[in-house]
C-alpha cells in the first residue's frame, strides 16, 4: 500500500496493518465532499453507515435507512475517495432472511456503487449469510457488541459483554465471523478489558467503537466528532472541533447582515 496517497486500501491491508501492529483509522462519511476531505487527511477506510438514518435524516433510530438509500450514499463516497477503502454497511432486513437474499442486496451494493466491501451486524446467527457473500466474492466486515439494528431486542443503547457468559457468547460470535470469510469485525461498546481478549482471541482485525485502546483500529462518526451532531454525546466520544457552533454564527452573522443592509455590500452590485 502506498502511504503516499497512491494506491486504494485493499482488505489485505487491514490484515498487513494488524501483523505489523499498526492501528487501522476509519471514519464514517456520507457524501463525495466529506468523503474526499477525510481520504485527504489519511485516513485508512471510509464507513457508509446506516448511522445516516440519524445523522441525516433525524430518524431514532437506524432501522428506517434503505437498500436504495445505501447505495445512494456508498455512490457518492466512492466518487469522493483515491485512497480509502469504503464499506457499506447493509440495512436492517438486506441480509437476515436468507443467505441468498444478502448475496443479491450485497451484489447490488458494490455492483452499483463501486465500493469495497459491506458491513453486518450480529454474530454467529448471520455466519451464513457471510459465508454466502464471500463465496460470491463480496467481501464482509462483521460486527458484534451494541448492534443498533437490533436495539429493541437489546433494550436500548447498551454497552455488551459485561458478565462472563455474554463474553463467551461474543468470543463465539467472533469465532463464527471469522471463519465464515469475515476480512475485520467492528466491536461496538464493550469494556476495553473484554475487547483486548476479543482481539487476542480474533485472527482477522478489530476495529473498535467505545471498546477501548486495544483493538487493532478504530472509528468514530464523523459528525460527532466535528461537534456537528445535537444532543447528548456517546461516552467514548472525543469531540476534535466544535463545527455546530461555528456554523450557526456564521449563518447568524449572515442573517444579521441581510436584515441589516449589510450584505451584499455596493462593491458586490453588477453594474451595467
Amino acid at each position: 500500500m502506498d502511504e503516499a496517497g497512491g494506491s486504494r486500501v485493499t482488505i489485505l491491508d487491514f490484515a498487513r496493518r494488524r501483523e505489523a501492529g499498526e492501528p487501522i483509522v476509519m471514519i464514517t462519511a456520507y457524501d463525495a465532499l466529506f468523503a474526499s476531505l477525510v481520504d485527504s487527511a489519511g485516513v485508512d477506510s471510509i464507513l457508509v453507515g446506516d448511522s445516516l438514518a440519524t445523522v441525516l435524516a433525524g430518524e431514532e433510530t437506524t432501522l428506517g435507512a434503505t437498500l436504495e438509500q445505501m447505495i445512494y450514499h456508498g455512490r457518492m463516497v466512492q466518487r469522493g475517495t483515491e485512497r480509502a477503502l469504503v464499506v457499506v454497511d447493509m440495512p436492517f432486513l438486506s441480509y437476515q432472511v436468507s443467505p441468498a437474499q444478502a448475496v443479491r442486496n450485497g451484489g447490488r451494493i458494490l455492483k452499483e456503487s463501486g465500493v469495497g466491501a459491506v458491513k453486518v451486524e450480529g454474530g454467529a446467527p448471520m455466519a451464513p449469510a457471510v459465508e454466502a457473500l464471500v463465496t460470491a466474492g463480496i467481501p464482509v466486515m462483521g460486527h458484534v457488541g451494541f448492534t443498533p439494528q437490533s436495539v429493541h431486542q437489546l433494550g436500548g443503547v447498551r454497552v455488551q459483554g459485561r458478565s462472563e457468559g455474554a463474553f463467551q457468547k461474543l468470543i463465539r460470535d467472533v469465532k463464527a465471523l471469522e471463519n465464515a470469510g469475515a476480512f475485520a469485525i467492528v466491536l461496538a461498546m464493550v469494556p476495553a478489558v473484554i475487547a483486548k481478549r476479543l482481539t487476542e482471541a480474533a485472527s482477522v482485525p478489530t476495529i473498535g467503537i467505545g471498546a477501548g485502546p486495544r483493538c487493532d483500529g478504530q472509528i468514530l462518526v464523523l459528525h460527532d466528532m466535528l461537534g456537528l451532531s445535537e444532543g447528548e454525546s456517546p461516552h467514548y466520544l472525543k469531540r476534535y472541533a466544535e463545527m455546530g457552533a461555528e456554523v450557526r454564527s456564521a449563518v447568524a452573522s449572515y442573517a444579521e447582515e441581510v436584515r441589516k443592509g449589510g450584505f451584499p455590500g455596493p462593491e458586490h452590485v453588477h453594474r451595467m
